[in-house]
C-alpha cells in the first residue's frame, strides 16, 4: 500500500492505495464520490471524465498514484457554491441533454473542459470534442445544444429532438 494525497474539489484528501488502484476507484471507493461513473474500464466511454490539474482525463485510465499531489475536480465540484446547478448543468437540464443520466457526469466534465479551452465552440467543434464520450440514449443532439447554450450562444434555431 502507498499513501496518496491530492486536492479533490478544493479539499485536501489522502489515503492508502494499492499500486493498481485507478483514480476512478479511489474517487468512488475511498472518497465516496460516486458521481464519477465507470462504464467500460477501458477509456472508451467517457463516463469517468474528471479534471486533473485543469485537464480532462478518463479516470478509469489513470492510476491514483499518478494523481498524487494533483488538483482533481469531479462532477460533485461543479455545482455553484450555494449548491445550485452551474451554467453547464442547468443547460443540460433546460435543453434535455440527458435521459438515463449515466453519461451525464462525464459529458458535463468534458463540456467544462471544452468551454474553458474554447468559450464559443461551433456545433462541429463540440461534436468533435465529445468523440470520446458515449451516450446510448440521446443521440447527442440535445447535448450539443446544451453546451452551445451554456456558452451563451443562441440555440433558438436548433431543432429539438
Amino acid at each position: 500500500m502507498t499513501q496518496v494525497s491530492m486536492t479533490v474539489n478544493g479539499v485536501a484528501v489522502s489515503g492508502e492505495v494499492e499500486g493498481r488502484t485507478l483514480l476512478s476507484g479511489f474517487l468512488r471507493e475511498h472518497l465516496s464520490l460516486t458521481g464519477t461513473h465507470v462504464g467500460c474500464d477501458t477509456a472508451q466511454c467517457g463516463a469517468c471524465v474528471v479534471h486533473v490539474d485543469g485537464q480532462a482525463v478518463k479516470s478509469c485510465n489513470m492510476l491514483a498514484l499518478e494523481a498524487d499531489g494533483a488538483d482533481v475536480g469531479t462532477i460533485e465540484g461543479q455545482a455553484n457554491a450555494d449548491g445550485s446547478l452551474n451554467v453547464i448543468q442547468q443547460a443540460f437540464q433546460d435543453h434535455h441533454g440527458l435521459q438515463c443520466g449515466f453519461c451525464t457526469p462525464g459529458m458535463v466534465m468534458s463540456a467544462a473542459a471544452l468551454l474553458k479551452e474554447n468559450p464559443r465552440p461551433t456545433e462541429g467543434e463540440i461534436r468533435h470534442y465529445l468523440e470520446g464520450n458515449l451516450c446510448r440514449c440521446t443521440g447527442y443532439h440535445n447535448i450539443v445544444k446544451a453546451i452551445m447554450a451554456a456558452s451563451g450562444q443562441d440555440v433558438s434555431n436548433i431543432a429539438v429532438e
